[in-house]
């Protein structure tokens, strides 16, 4: 058996040119339930409250589509494929006030839930409606994230009716 851990510390951490704060990469795992609606995976914070995305600062030895699938795994325990990126928000550090940062969100339609990760005792993950996060989660960025998940999930439904 592997033991997988969650990389730590800032050494490898990209900084945005524009903003001076960290750029972030994150995603939304996701699966379709049989009736075509869209279930996404939250997770708690470290603190064990809210309700929001895998997300970390993208580093300098992998691609977005590494960090992204790799905050997956070390937050959430869940492994998949990411799709084409979502966009790119500029949001506050709610830890470190005058900071900016560059948020990257990606789909990850998730193929395989881990019973063992990195920080799953710090870390609560929960399957969700739509609807369910659009209320509870507190990140403007990552519910405008998720509607354009939906959008294109909608799109591709309506393309494979005709």
């Amino acid at each position: 058996m592997a033991v997988l851990v969650a990389r730590q510390g800032r050494e490898l951490q990209r900084y945005s040119q524009r903003t001076g704060g960290r750029i972030v990469v994150g995603c939304i795992p996701y699966r379709v339930r049989c009736d075509g609606e869209l279930e996404v995976l939250v997770i708690t914070s470290q603190k064990g409250h809210g309700m929001m995305f895998p997300k970390g600062g993208w580093e300098e030895d992998e691609s977005m589509d590494e960090a992204a699938r790799r905050e997956a795994l070390e937050e959430a325990g869940v492994l998949g494929d990411t799709e084409p990126v979502l966009g790119f928000w500029h949001y506050k550090s709610r830890r470190y006030v005058d900071q900016t940062y560059e948020g990257f969100m990606f789909p990850l339609r998730v193929a395989d839930e881990l019973h063992q990760w990195p920080e799953m005792a710090s870390r609560k993950r929960t399957w969700a409606t739509v609807n369910q996060v659009m209320d509870g989660c507190s990140h403007w960025w990552m519910r405008e994230a998720l509607e354009k998940l939906v959008a294109r999930h909608a799109m591709a439904m309506l393309q494979s009716a005709l």
